[in-house]
């Protein structure tokens, strides 16, 4: 992910930090040290019926600490919302060598500074994690994943729009373009709709699914699949293709359909967050699509890219007014520039 990684002369690893420090069930919150996997907390706080519903490419195998620092959401982030939204607190080390804890350990903690958001999506340019302190929530009683297909991405849009203004509220909307939905044995323009709750939402959602179009409700087995092919659809595309490239575009949700359609590459899009996604082979065809779709408003980045491809492109074309504000913090946490340098998109 991010830009290019900088050779240095020292290497600070975190992945030894595997502790679980504190666990409180009933108050929903929990700390883990950085190197605890994201998929070994997430089976710890399944024993009292808990989750951490941060999902996303590379979710099986990364870290607390590196979906903190690569800042990783995925499909649930509708419902859930993402890193920023569970983080309520944190210990970090300095380049000075001294430990700064900022937050707690209770969800509606309101005592100094928050810190930690500035840690989430730095890529480690600013200090290293070193423990979080999250919130965690219950997991549903139910769930399920219906499937519509439409031919063309004005339907699916619209049948988007009926689902996230009813009173259902989808956990997950998601659109994948004809070329994705390929990959995945489906055809045309599938929207994906993950609902949660008890068993009386769950007939509910199957009710009202059916007044929308020809729906396919998945069973556990094929739903758990389904949702694990997207996450790993960027890991995949990147193994297959050396210089390929990963575009991250965010707008309005009313925006999504026209992105996605002008994508001629397998294209994804969280469509009830605004969230688009294309994969392209070739580092050229990424900086097109970026480069068009930055003309019509969207915000975007290379999310991820092959390491011959990122001297090859500008992977943050656009930075935004608060760039300037990023570069002053970078001055204070590292003045001499030796965390990472230009894994922030190749700008910091």
């Amino acid at each position: 992910m991010a830009g290019p990684a900088a050779s240095g002369t020292v290497r600070v690893s975190t992945a030894e930090l595997r502790g679980l420090l504190q666990y409180e069930p009933r108050d929903l919150t929990v700390s883990v040290e950085a190197g605890v996997s994201l998929a070994a907390l997430n089976k710890e706080l399944a024993r009292n019926n808990q989750m951490l519903p941060l999902d996303g490419a590379w979710s099986d195998t990364a870290t607390v600490g590196g979906t903190v620092a690569a800042n990783i959401s995925g499909y649930r982030r509708r419902l859930y919302g993402t890193v920023r939204d569970f983080v309520i607190g944190m210990r970090f080390a300095t380049l000075e060598g001294k430990f700064v804890d900022t937050g707690g350990m209770v969800v509606k903690n309101v005592a100094g500074l928050d810190m930690a958001k500035i840690m989430i999506g730095s890529f480690g340019t600013l200090a290293a994690v070193v423990s979080v302190n999250f919130k965690v929530v219950p997991r549903p009683a139910a769930a399920t994943t219906i499937l519509f297909s439409f031919p063309d991405i004005a339907a699916a849009m619209a049948v988007r729009d009926v689902a996230i203004r009813g009173f259902l509220s989808p956990a997950a909307v998601d659109v994948l373009n004809p070329v994705l939905a390929a990959q995945l044995n489906l055809k045309g323009y599938v929207l994906a709709m993950l609902f949660n709750g008890n068993q009386q939402m769950m007939e509910r959602a199957r009710r009202e699914a059916a007044t929308w179009g020809a729906a396919r409700e998945l069973s556990p087995e094929e739903e758990s699949r389904f949702w694990h092919s997207l996450d790993a659809v960027t890991p995949r595309h990147l193994e297959k293709f050396r210089d390929g490239a990963v575009v991250r575009l965010s707008g309005t949700i009313t925006a999504c359909g026209e992105a996605m359609s002008s994508a001629d590459t397998a294209c994804h899009a969280h469509a009830g967050s605004g969230i688009v996604r294309a994969w392209f082979s070739r580092p050229d065809a990424a900086a097109r699509w970026l480069s068009q779709n930055l003309k019509r408003g969207f915000k975007g980045v290379i999310e991820c890219s092959g390491e011959g491809a990122k001297s090859q492109l500008s992977l943050w074309p656009e930075p935004g007014p608060d760039f300037a504000i990023m570069k002053k913090i970078k001055q204070m946490f590292d003045p001499e520039g030796l965390l990472n340098r230009g894994r922030f998109y190749a700008h910091i």
